[in-house]
């Protein structure tokens, strides 16, 4: 489960979607949100719903060596709990 903090949930958002080099529009087609939600995610305003934060997950797991620093960082491993 991730970080809930809402900046600390903005970094992991423009982060993952910078290493991915996707636009945040292309971002938010990739999950199935608007644009102004990503926008909205990564200014801190809002946080994603669980679902959203779920494929994010994926997609940084997804991303291998590149995105392991995000995962250690922001997600729980399950083996850990």
């Amino acid at each position: 489960m991730p970080v809930t903090e809402p900046l600390s949930t903005a970094v992991l958002v423009k982060e993952t979607r910078k290493r991915l080099g996707l636009t945040q529009l292309q971002f938010a087609k990739t999950l199935g949100v608007s644009f102004q939600a990503v926008n909205r995610w990564e200014r801190g305003r809002t946080k994603p719903l669980p679902i959203a934060l779920k494929h994010i997950e994926v997609m940084v797991k997804e991303m291998g060596d590149r995105g392991s620093d995000l995962l250690k960082q922001y997600f729980v491993n399950e083996s850990d709990r």
